[in-house]
């Protein structure tokens, strides 16, 4: 049996990162440890929001058209959503709400270097090829789909945020067709001899892919994760998929019991080169 395994994937320290980063169909899983301290709300709100500001007065965002003080749209005008306690995940529609999904990744990827003089510039640096990223994969191609779920503040009587205050979460959930001889995401073995591309359409042969599960480190520990995950798993069958997959890191213990509460379970005849770099690869079936 010839095996193909995943690309390797570079390791970056995320602690509030709960599964794989992605870009596009390259699996490029990060480090996780998933620490949960909440730290004082008061630093966690002000902080993002200065750096987010400095970002913007600093013309360091080719972004021009975006509206940092943009007021997060009415949510009676979303026809697929989930609300649990105060919160409501959701598919990103607004450019600023892509731009923040990506600055919150880019916060909780280098949360821990915040004495790194560099880090700064490798945050924004990060935001914006992010965005371009989640701009570019989102909507509907031939056979696939990508998504950006983020989750907002709900709103009360006529309080109203601004989108860089709303967004507490983020993750990215994709419909892919399994590659030509793909068993498992990013594995091929024994690849058949007659393809045809008509195999692309049959729902059975396309699979949902989660990664970039992240949380404001002020609103950790509020059941965020676990409720965008359950909407991005059922959005992803109702999309016409059996299948969910999610790469986790070995040494998370916490992720994988989060995942494992949902109703993942590992893959164990996945890609040997998994067991090099470290990694599980884990699978929901509807």
């Amino acid at each position: 049996m010839t095996t193909i395994g995943i690309h390797r994937p570079g390791f970056i320290k995320a602690p509030s990162c709960y599964g794989a980063r992605n870009h596009q169909r390259n699996f490029s899983p990060c480090m996780i440890t998933m620490t949960m301290n909440s730290g004082s709300s008061q630093e966690i709100i002000k902080k993002p929001e200065l750096s987010i500001q400095n970002h913007k007065n600093s013309q360091l965002t080719s972004q021009t058209h975006l509206q940092f003080d943009r007021l997060q749209q009415v949510e009676a005008d979303q026809a697929k959503k989930y609300e649990f306690g105060q919160f409501i995940a959701r598919e990103a529609v607004l450019d600023e709400e892509y731009w923040t999904a990506a600055w919150l990744r880019a916060e909780t990827h280098w949360e821990d270097r915040r004495n790194d003089r560099f880090a700064d510039s490798f945050r924004r640096k990060f935001t914006e090829q992010e965005f371009n990223a989640l701009k570019r994969q989102s909507g509907n191609k031939i056979g696939q789909k990508s998504s950006c779920i983020v989750t907002v503040k709900k709103e009360h009587g006529g309080e109203r945020h601004t989108v860089l205050k709303s967004v507490v979460g983020t993750l990215d959930v994709s419909i892919r067709p399994f590659l030509h001889g793909e068993t498992f995401p990013g594995e091929i073995c024994k690849a058949p001899i007659f393809y045809t591309g008509e195999t692309k359409k049959d729902p059975k042969n396309r699979y949902g892919y989660i990664a970039n599960l992240c949380v404001a480190k002020s609103a950790r520990r509020q059941g965020i994760a676990r409720n965008m995950l359950h909407f991005a798993i059922e959005s992803a069958i109702s999309d016409g998929v059996e299948q969910v997959y999610v790469h986790v890191h070995r040494n998370n213990i916490a992720a994988q019991e989060l995942y494992e509460k949902i109703g993942f379970k590992v893959v164990d005849l996945a890609s040997p080169q998994l067991s090099k770099d470290k990694m599980y690869l884990l699978c929901y079936i509807a």
